[in-house]
């Protein structure tokens, strides 16, 4: 079986978020797919089988813990696989347990994914939120996956130093820290951490902006806006809100490619 490590939201490599692409050519064990996403050590590795008489593909995600529901930048990882090494082309459909996602690439190479919006609700800090990021909140809301709270400023985004033991008992997927860009180039920034299910920061992600992009939408009263996760090795995300929808778009560069021996 074929395997691949593109790096996502990004057109250099070693920048953006690597994730694992692993082509199925059958139906395998969630153990052993579990194992595999451990053994490739990234945040995210994605598992794709073909779809019986033409339909979508199945498309499965793992972190080297646990399953997630939805992941954007291994998406975007195997979509770009499917367009660059596959032959694929036009609309690509992909059944997950966040429903069908469809995908598009266009004549600049930029990849767009359908994804569903994940709106934030206000609300109390959960105990040991706010001690655990050592940030000073202007604003905590939280969707069914992540809380999210935006902080004054930039410099306090790219300062926060979490506690990764204490932010893994906060009941949730992950903790998106935002706030207004100080420079060109992106309207917002954010980072994610999501130590809880092995991803202590996560380089750039996709699922986060199903949020990001409504909340900075609402607040800027614009709905196509750039994000930028301004991890060490950073991305950008442009999204796009249509209705309970979010547009996200990104480049990928595929940096290795190998087959299994197992």
């Amino acid at each position: 079986m074929r395997i691949y490590t593109v790096d996502a939201f990004t057109g250099q490599p070693f920048r953006g978020n690597p994730a694992g692409v692993c082509l199925l050519d059958t139906p395998m064990p969630d153990s052993w797919m579990q194992s595999l996403a451990k053994e490739m050590r990234h945040s995210e590795t994605a598992f794709l089988l073909p779809g019986e008489d033409g339909g979508p593909y199945s498309l499965r995600w793992f972190t080297p813990a646990v399953e997630v529901a939805l992941c954007g930048h291994a998406t975007l990882a195997t979509a770009h696989v499917l367009y660059s090494a596959e032959g694929a082309s036009g609309t690509l459909e992909f059944s997950t347990k966040s429903g069908i996602l469809s995908v598009s690439k266009d004549e600049t190479g930029l990849i767009t994914m359908d994804f569903p919006a994940k709106a934030m609700e206000k609300v109390d800090p959960p105990a040991g939120l706010v001690e655990s990021l050592g940030v000073e909140p202007v604003w905590i809301g939280k969707n069914v996956w992540d809380y999210l709270v935006e902080v004054e400023d930039e410099d306090a985004v790219r300062a926060a130093s979490p506690d990764f033991t204490a932010l893994g008992e906060v009941d949730a997927r992950g903790v998106i820290v935002t706030a207004l860009s100080a420079g060109e180039g992106a309207d917002y920034v954010s980072r994610f951490f999501a130590p809880r299910v092995g991803v202590p920061e996560d380089p750039v992600t996709g699922s986060a902006h199903c949020a990001l992009g409504p909340y900075w939408a609402a607040k800027l009263g614009r709905d196509t806006l750039t994000g930028h996760q301004c991890s060490e090795r950073g991305g950008s995300i442009r999204t796009t809100v249509r209705s309970d929808r979010v547009e996200l778009a990104g480049q990928a560069i595929t940096v290795l490619s190998g087959e299994l021996h197992i």
